[in-house]
């Protein structure tokens, strides 16, 4: 079961709106208990101050005898919308709105029977109400008023939405809150990865700026000294291999040389000898590409600069290089008007040359060269007849020394591992990217990319 984790940034983002929403909902509860708990009770003590009066003035009118007790009752209604009833020995009176006397709680009337006033918050007829029952004094007389609570509910309503509506504001506003503030606390750790980044693909000049706080000086420093630390040492490797690939340049010449005349007197030799002449032969060829094409390397890494100033017609420079092999086989596919980048014609000549010799040695032979147009950049592909390249090894081959499956291998078509790297390296420099995929109908497919100059 795979996970998705956030990212920093969006966890303290979280962490931020989550902590506001519970605080604020935490303040927003307490707020709607004590302001709800407040309105009730006033709202009680006034029905039952009022019930009790109004109490009174049923108890006299009974006491008197008079007859105007329905007149009274219905008085009594009017003044605010409310329900009266009396219990009385015949049975229940009613006026104001029509309320069934079944609907009243037992409890309510039995509290009242025994002397003490007794209130109720109920809902009768979908109606929120305070029922309020009062003993006249006279008798088992009973007086019980329902007194509508839909103002105060309304008012109730009104106050749990703007509590409500509160609390997500307030997490929203923590949330947002929270994601500037960790975007700028933050901010040291994406520039270190940022130059970390540059430094890796290649930028050995990157460096943090110094910060005045102390914490992050000591962050940049320490990222600084490292790199300057790897910049010296692949400096020294980078003169090494030059220096090693000068001075084998001379004994190599001679090697040559001396590999041309034997060469030329092979039909001479037979037997074991002939075969040691092969195997000499095909070592000193491969040796020579592979000094050559370490020169070209340590040059290259010891160039700073980038993308020359030249405007490329690569279709034109793909002709050249396909004219110049003497090869017919290829397919050359490019897209009219043929693109124009901007970099050094001798990268690009050599690009095209190795992703070639590349196929050539390894894959069968180049099949299909095409130089399209993708999104503003100028594409080159070069597709092959061999088995492909495995998923696992498409990095790896462009690594220095990185030949694959023929690793160990020996022979007159065997490489130096030094091709794709330094097409890797070229395409690098050209600010592009390089990549292997497999090509429709078999085979694999190597494609490079470099934005166009086209005006």
């Amino acid at each position: 079961m795979h996970i998705v984790r956030l990212a920093l940034r969006w966890r303290v983002a979280t962490a931020f709106g989550l902590g506001a929403l519970l605080l604020t909902g935490i303040l927003a509860a307490a707020t709607w208990n004590l302001a709800s708990d407040y309105m009730l009770r006033q709202r009680e003590l006034s029905t039952v101050r009022q019930a009790e009066v109004n109490a009174l003035l049923v108890a006299n009118s009974l006491r008197t005898g008079s007859e105007g007790l329905d007149e009274l009752l219905a008085g009594l209604s009017s003044e605010s919308p409310s329900s009266v009833l009396l219990l009385r020995s015949g049975g229940w009176i009613t006026s104001g709105r029509r309320i069934d006397p079944a609907l009243l709680p037992d409890s309510l009337l039995e509290q009242a029977a025994g002397g003490v006033p007794a209130s109720q918050r109920l809902v009768v007829e979908r109606v929120p109400v305070m029922a309020v029952a009062v003993e006249t004094g006279t008798g088992s007389d009973i007086f019980v008023e329902l007194f509508p609570l839909l103002e105060l509910d309304r008012t109730l309503r009104f106050l749990g939405t703007v509590l409500v509506a509160g609390a997500a504001s307030s997490g929203l506003l923590g949330f947002a809150l929270g994601a500037w503030a960790s975007r700028r606390a933050l901010r040291p750790l994406t520039e270190l990865t940022a130059a970390a980044s540059r430094f890796a693909s290649g930028e050995m000049q990157t460096r943090l700026p110094h910060h005045g706080d102390r914490d992050l000086a000591a962050l940049a420093s320490a990222f600084n000294d490292t790199a300057e630390a790897l910049e010296a040492r692949v400096r020294r490797d980078v003169r090494f291999a030059g220096n090693v690939s000068h001075e084998l340049r001379s004994p190599l010449t001679t090697m040559a040389n001396a590999a041309a005349v034997l060469r030329r007197r092979r039909r001479e030799l037979t037997g074991t000898a002939g075969q040691a002449l092969d195997l000499l032969l095909s070592e000193v060829a491969r040796f020579e590409r592979m000094v050559v094409d370490l020169l070209e390397i340590s040059r290259d890494d010891q160039q700073t600069d980038g993308p020359a100033g030249e405007i490329v017609d690569l279709g034109d420079l793909v002709h050249n290089v396909l004219a110049a092999r003497s090869r017919a086989s290829e397919s050359v596919e490019v897209e009219e008007p043929a693109p124009l980048v901007q970099g050094d014609r001798r990268r690009l000549d050599r690009i095209v040359a190795n992703l070639l010799d590349n196929a050539d040695r390894y894959a069968g032979g180049a099949v299909r060269v095409a130089v399209l147009r993708a999104g503003g950049c100028a594409r080159l592909e070069v597709d092959d007849t061999g088995p492909g390249v495995p998923e696992e090894l498409r990095e790896r081959v462009f690594e220095r020394f990185a030949r694959g499956v023929q690793a160990g291998q020996r022979g007159q078509g065997g490489g130096s591992g030094l091709g794709l790297a330094l097409v890797a390296q070229h395409i690098r420099h050209l600010r592009g990217r390089v990549w292997i995929e497999d090509r429709p109908g078999g085979g694999a497919r190597s494609s490079s990319t470099d934005r166009t100059a086209d005006r």
